[in-house]
């Protein structure tokens, strides 16, 4: 996946970002979150404490609700991977947790971990030692921004809080962000940003836990959704893609016996598998889901 991105650094240098998905561990939770934007940290000692001090009101709070921290891995300065067992509310938690001021938690799940930050793949990569990750499946993005900040909230991947093990990455335009985010929000969501891409991670989750396939939601933002899209949503055994009956954003396929590889751009495919190989742009097609 890094290679991938890599690869695909000319589509914007402002972020990139990572969902991937471990092999799950009955009775545990992976947690990771920030305390501070990047670009907050190295301005003086007092930024510093105040990230300490917040990190340690965190765990704090799940002690008091019951958690028990199995893993405390503060990969950056300003970001921590927890493994937690938990018996409790988990959206309890989620929400006493980002009570903390500066505090968010960019995934709460059984096998899905959320990496984002600023600059290109392989340095967030490195920063957050992600070579030795071993799991399923996973999608990731490299970012410009153009109608949000350049920042870890606008960055994808989205996850959707409180729903476990779903994340999107989207290429396009949502022309009905608004209405339907307020839509969303009345119906008690969250949203963490003003990125349109956000609103397909809410939407997805909202209708998986209402009882939808990821098929039929999939199917149903094609008609509920306005804008020229295409985008890709994990769960923790599957994936799944759906496009404007425009196709205009680009989608391209790589699919054997072993291996499933999809880009914006053939290049990033080309980056892990160098020998001929026929991709297919796959325009005939607004829905795909596949078992991960």
């Amino acid at each position: 996946m890094t290679a991938m991105l890599q690869a695909l650094k000319h589509r914007g240098p402002d972020s990139t970002g990572f969902a991937v998905y471990g092999e799950p561990v009955e009775g545990d939770y992976v947690l990771r979150l920030k305390a501070a934007e990047q670009e907050d940290m190295g301005k003086g000692r007092g930024i510093d404490k105040i990230v300490d001090e917040r990190i340690a009101e965190v765990e704090r709070r799940m002690e008091e609700r019951g958690a028990v921290i199995k893993l405390r891995d503060r990969v950056r300065p300003h970001a921590v991977r927890y493994v937690l067992s938990h018996d409790g509310d988990t959206e309890d938690l989620a929400k006493y947790i980002e009570e903390v001021d500066g505090t968010e938690i960019l995934s709460f799940g059984n096998g899905l971990e959320l990496i984002k930050d600023l600059g290109d793949a392989t340095r967030v990569a490195d920063e957050y030692k992600l070579q030795g990750f071993k799991g399923t499946h996973g999608i990731g993005h490299t970012r410009m921004a153009t109608e949000s900040d350049v920042d870890i909230r606008s960055a994808h991947p989205y996850w959707a809080f409180p729903y476990n093990d779903v994340s999107v990455v989207h290429n396009g335009q949502i022309t009905n962000y608004w209405n339907m985010r307020r839509e969303m929000e009345r119906r008690g969501h969250r949203f963490m940003s003003n990125c349109d891409s956000e609103l397909l991670a809410v939407y997805t989750a909202h209708n998986l836990a209402n009882g939808m396939t990821l098929e039929e939601s999939l199917r149903r933002s094609i008609d509920e959704i306005d804008g020229v899209f295409t985008y890709l949503v994990a769960t923790k055994d599957q994936l799944g893609m759906a496009k404007d009956t425009m196709a205009a954003k680009p989608l391209v396929l790589y699919e054997s016996d072993d291996l499933i590889a999809m880009a914006s751009e053939e290049v990033a495919i080309r980056a892990i598998l160098p020998h001929e190989i026929d991709t297919v742009d796959p325009y005939d097609e607004e829905v795909r889901v596949w078992q991960a």
